[in-house]
């Protein structure tokens, strides 16, 4: 995910912090430890969008993973200042 987000949001700083252990038992949890993600991201190319467009943007850049591989992921996206 790390790699994909740099690529599609190049110089935004980013945490991507796995919460999986967290979800341990819950819907979702497919054993992997890899099901529960939450993000915290900040690039200037979020400035004048909204909350959803920003989600939708993070959303786009991961592809099929959110979903697929990715059961949650929590998105907490802003613009440099916000």
């Amino acid at each position: 995910m790390e790699e994909l987000l740099s690529a599609a949001f190049p110089g935004a700083s980013f945490t991507l912090s796995n919460d999986s252990a967290k979800h341990h038992g819950h819907a979702g949890d497919d054993g992997s430890g890899e099901s529960h993600f939450s993000l915290a991201i900040e690039w200037a190319g979020f400035a004048g969008q909204s909350r959803v467009a920003r989600q939708r943007a993070v959303n786009k850049a991961l592809g099929d993973m959110p979903g697929e591989r990715v059961h949650a992921l929590a998105i907490r996206a802003k613009a440099p200042g916000e």
